[in-house]
């Protein structure tokens, strides 16, 4: 269950996972395309095992959660709503500007809302209420004009009263690749979207894959991983409590502590090994940890090198000095600095968008943002002045290219003035 760890063999393992289930995703997909909401309700009933009379969640349902739901979990959903809104309103700034770049040459860019988006909310295992609000909430913030959110039922009354709190305009009942395949081409009851984010399990994850071509997704975001970076100050219990905590997501959720210290590998060991055997949700950690284990490196500068092949969802940097490990870091999708920044706080609390690329791909993606909710275009606007001075090169390099009416466009306007 812990054990040392082939770096290239963990890293292969979490592609792997998703091309075993390309050929059932593509099933499902093709059902829906095919037959759209007698598929969905016939797969719930299948995969859930729940029969609907229809997946449309309604008002009065979403108004009857808040009778089920403790005082003091709503209170916590808007403390945590609050604070996320607040980071990523934090990030628009400078998001739509206009500047003089040089004399009758105003640049600028402008920032558009996308018209209608898809958050998937997972469920089954356990109600994940903290992503309804790290999904919905920033394309509020963009000012997406209808967001549509799809969660496996039974839909727990905290997930719906986390989608209300963060302002979905349309909440479904089902879950899985097909929820994926019904925002992506449309059923009678679920009307397309431009865009689907969300992370989900490898089917979730491999659908989104498989349905780019017809709709824009974030990125992959499949089961949650973490990887630790510890020297020997590092306190054993905090690490052992983050993978823990990672591991008590899925079955397949990957864990690595990457040290150069292996006695603190050991002892992370035991204690990981003693919290699985009294947790709640002992079966799941334990089938995850069948992922986990460590990596022994020679110093921090090795250490950081596997962080960078690995690429990992959430990293936690529990060293003397992290910041001058951080420097070196070039791919990961959340960072966690120090002994007392749990990954746990990015979860829930701190703000920061906890939906994150995961499976390596945090090499090329990164986290959730209002960025993936707009549009950017591109602004000019150029006096004569400020047309004149750039002439020269506009028609230099349209005659090279032989376009001969773009240099006249120009050529006309300056013969006119």
């Amino acid at each position: 269950m812990w054990r040392p760890l082939d770096v290239d063999g963990w890293v292969e393992k979490r592609r792997g996972d998703l091309r075993n289930v390309r050929q059932p995703v593509l099933d499902m997909i093709e059902m829906v395309r095919l037959r759209g909401d007698e598929a969905l309700l016939e797969l719930t009933e299948r995969f859930d095992k729940v029969s609907l009379a229809s997946i449309r969640i309604s008002e009065e349902e979403v108004e009857a959660a808040y009778e089920q739901v403790d005082i003091a979990l709503v209170r916590a959903l808007r403390d945590s709503a609050a604070r996320i809104e607040r980071f990523h309103r934090m990030q628009l700034e400078r998001q739509c500007w206009m500047e003089e770049v040089e004399p009758g040459v105003l640049l600028g860019v402008r920032l558009l809302p996308l018209e209608r988006v898809g958050a998937y909310i997972p469920g089954g295992r356990a109600s994940y209420p903290s992503t309804a609000l790290m999904c919905v909430l920033p394309a509020k913030v963009a000012g997406v004009g209808e967001v549509v959110a799809c969660t496996p039922p039974p839909v727990n009354p905290l997930t719906l009263v986390a989608l209300d709190i963060a302002g979905a305009d349309e909440i479904y009942s089902v879950g899985g690749a097909q929820a994926i395949a019904a925002m992506a081409l449309g059923t009678a009851s679920i009307r397309s979207v431009g865009k689907i984010v969300g992370p989900g399990n490898i089917y979730v994850t491999e659908a989104k894959l498989l349905l780019r071509d017809l709709v824009d997704i974030d990125f992959p975001a499949g089961p949650s991983e973490v990887l630790i970076i510890a020297d020997d100050s590092a306190r054993p219990e905090f690490v052992a409590a983050d993978i823990l905590a990672q591991a008590e997501h899925d079955p397949h959720s990957p864990c690595l502590l990457v040290t150069d210290d292996e006695p603190l590998a050991l002892r992370v060991g035991e204690l990981v090994r003693e919290g699985a055997a009294i947790s709640p949700r002992k079966g799941i950690i334990e089938k995850s940890l069948r992922n986990a284990g460590y990596a022994l490196v020679d110093g921090m500068e090795a250490a950081v090198e596997v962080c960078n092949r690995i690429a990992p969802e959430h990293l936690s940097i529990q060293c003397r000095e992290p910041l001058s490990v951080l420097e070196g870091v070039r791919s990961a999708g959340s960072i966690f600095l120090g002994p007392y920044s749990a990954v746990a706080a990015g979860d829930y609390a701190s703000g920061t968008n906890h939906v994150l690329p995961t499976a390596g791909y945090a090499h090329i993606y990164s986290g959730l943002d209002v960025r993936h909710f707009s549009k950017s275009t591109s602004i000019q606007m150029l006096s004569q002045e400020g047309l004149r001075s750039l002439a020269p090169t506009i028609q230099t390099l349209a005659n090279a290219e032989g376009l001969v009416e773009h240099a006249r466009s120009v050529d006309v306007r300056l013969r006119k003035a």
